[in-house]
């Protein structure tokens, strides 16, 4: 500390005396005084700027050889994100403007007029660096939540995005009110007066901005979500949210824009539901030609009983009816509907804590439709594709066993 205060007070005693050097030197050349007060305040307005680029430079060398490696040496993985957004590179740059700020007081003291326009540059320097260190700081929070798992997925950028937008305005009537010397409520109030113009010109950005806001608050969209809106073209995985815009990768590979505003105003569908239960939807229906329904009669309830997945099934049937004295019968439609549930039940691709229904629908020209309403355990498109073909595959093969034929014309 010693040799910190010993080093700063030779530097001031070294500027004082250069300072009266140069002006006893010039005086002795009969150079004017006014002259000699441009000359002396340039002289030493240099060196104050060589010298807050030396200490600009030693504080950069201890940002990057000291702060930097011991970031990097670190067991924590998070602060490297503000290394790799320059957090603390940037604010290095605050360090000549505190050296400029004490020495330019220091010197230009008796020069009202020089000490002004230094403050007022320093003071829109404090202001444009203060904002880069915000930004900065910003996306290094953004970069830790892309690496958190229950954060990923949020749409943080978007609210990155409005606060960015918000400091900048900030920035931005601290600045005219540095400029032209007045207070910042003061440049607010008349701003006020642009306020309908400025809505006028930036409605989308504001609506989209509200948009994102509306996204973000009640969780409607995330990065990896599956959306689908029609009308934008829209149906693939969300690959980017912004402050006023949705980026979807469709399932082409190509990639569709959409405004925040038309998924708020409008209708889309998210399968994030489908994702987060592990469950995804099988609905087709297979027809059934109403001519070859039939009751069973005693060579196909032999030929079924060999079948093991509907024997309990028939067990249990054919007790109900020998107990039954209103003549009811099996049917060969009934019977291969309870196949079909019962094959769904011993599926390992079939989700069996979700709905599992097989279902007749109403008579159509096409044949009765006989309708699997279930799910696979297995989310992915080309898994789920694979397991849904494989039941209606060994449902169409074995149809026929139950004397029933798929309708085609």
């Amino acid at each position: 500390m010693n040799t910190a205060d010993n080093y700063i007070t030779a530097t001031i005693k070294s500027l004082f005396g250069l300072k009266e050097y140069l002006h006893g030197f010039m005086t002795s050349q009969g150079i004017g005084e006014k002259v000699i007060d441009i000359t002396t305040n340039i002289i030493t307005g240099i060196f104050i700027l060589l010298l807050a680029t030396l200490t600009y430079w030693l504080a950069k060398i201890i940002v990057e050889r000291v702060i930097h490696r011991i970031l990097i040496k670190s067991k924590i993985k998070w602060d490297d994100a503000f290394l790799e957004t320059k957090f603390f590179a940037r604010l290095a740059h605050f360090v000549p403007a505190f050296v400029i700020s004490a020495f330019g007081s220091l010197f230009f003291s008796d020069n009202p007029t020089v000490h002004a326009f230094i403050d007022t540059l320093l003071a829109l320097y404090y202001i444009v660096i203060a904002v880069t260190v915000f930004f900065s700081f910003l996306e290094a929070i953004y970069i830790i939540t892309q690496q958190n798992k229950n954060l990923s997925g949020h749409p943080i950028r978007g609210i990155v995005q409005a606060v960015k937008l918000v400091i900048l305005l900030v920035a931005i009537i601290l600045i005219i009110s540095v400029l032209f010397d007045k207070q910042p409520l003061v440049v607010l109030s008349a701003l006020g007066a642009l306020t309908a113009v400025l809505m006028l010109v930036f409605k989308d950005t504001i609506l989209g901005f509200t948009a994102g806001i509306m996204l973000a608050a009640n969780k409607m969209v995330r990065v990896g979500d599956w959306i689908e809106k029609p009308s934008a073209g829209a149906d693939g995985d969300v690959i980017d949210i912004s402050l006023t815009t949705v980026k979807v990768q469709n399932w082409d590979k190509t990639i569709t824009t959409i405004p925040a505003y038309d998924l708020i105003s409008g209708s889309f569908k998210n399968w994030r539901g489908m994702n987060e239960t592990g469950g995804r939807r099988i609905k087709r229906a297979m027809h059934i030609d109403v001519k070859t329904i039939r009751f069973a009669d005693e060579e196909m309830l032999e030929r079924w009983k060999k079948i093991d997945l509907i024997r309990p099934y028939l067990d249990e049937k054919l007790k109900e009816i020998a107990e039954d004295k209103s003549g009811r019968h099996l049917t060969n439609l009934g019977t291969f509907r309870a196949y079909c549930l019962a094959y769904l039940k011993s599926h390992p691709k079939i989700h069996q804590d979700l709905t599992m229904i097989v279902r007749q629908l109403e008579p159509k020209e096409l044949g009765i439709p006989l309708e699997l309403y279930t799910f696979t355990n297995d989310t992915r498109w080309d898994v789920y594709e694979s397991v849904q073909a494989d039941i209606f595959d060994h449902l169409l093969a074995i149809v026929k066993e139950f004397g029933l034929a798929i309708y085609q014309r």
